[in-house]
């Protein structure tokens, strides 16, 4: 199916919160963009579904994981005609990782069928990125402080544990990304992007020149 359709370099990060993610892909925007690359950006949906009323974290239901796995594939799609590259800010399986920290969270178990259905919407669409980032949490940096967040350390770190399982599950290659190794992630990154695009330059700092 995706063999057959036409679409920009895909790099998705996935992660527990407040863990660098949106300023990682901020800074990776920007170096792509001086290249002359157009680079469309897919954001984080937590806080758009916290402000339609839909349960997030520790409270993440079957039905707020459907909606954040079914819009943030329609988001992506939706990006794929405006970049050459598409930097997505969770991928899907990240949804599933955060559900089921959110059933451990509360010591209940998924209905078979129902995590099934989702499991197959997350397979299906997972071949779509090219390169996937994962956070490395560590617990001595804190919440951010530019959003509402949930102060919850015991969830913070199952959903770390559990987005990584996830990506285990459904054999998906990733890459780490420590809080201190975004110069070396953004080189990396441009380099696969050059890699796959073959038309841009890279300076001796692996960063475009």
């Amino acid at each position: 199916m995706v063999s057959v359709v036409e679409q920009p370099v895909t790099i998705a990060i996935v992660g527990t919160h407040s863990t660098g993610k949106s300023t990682f892909l901020a800074r990776l925007a920007h170096e792509l963009r001086k290249c002359g690359l157009q680079v469309a950006t897919v954001a984080d949906l937590g806080e758009q579904a916290q402000r339609m009323g839909l349960p997030i974290l520790w409270n993440h239901t079957w039905m707020s994981t459907l909606w954040i796995i079914t819009r943030g594939i329609s988001n992506e799609l939706e990006a794929w005609p405006h970049g050459d590259v598409v930097l997505v800010d969770r991928a899907v399986p990240d949804a599933l990782g955060y559900y089921r920290a959110a059933l451990e969270y509360r010591g209940e178990t998924a209905d078979p069928n129902a995590w099934a259905y989702l499991e197959m919407l997350t397979r299906a669409h997972s071949d779509c990125y090219n390169l996937i980032f994962r956070t490395q949490l560590n617990p001595q940096i804190p919440l951010g402080t530019n959003k509402i967040r949930d102060g919850n350390q015991r969830f913070r770190a199952l959903a770390d544990h559990h987005v990584e399982a996830m990506l285990r599950e459904l054999a998906l290659p990733w890459l780490p990304l420590s809080a201190d190794g975004h110069n070396t992630a953004v080189a990396l990154a441009c380099d696969f992007v050059a890699g796959r695009l073959g038309d841009c330059a890279v300076s001796d700092e692996g960063l475009w020149s």
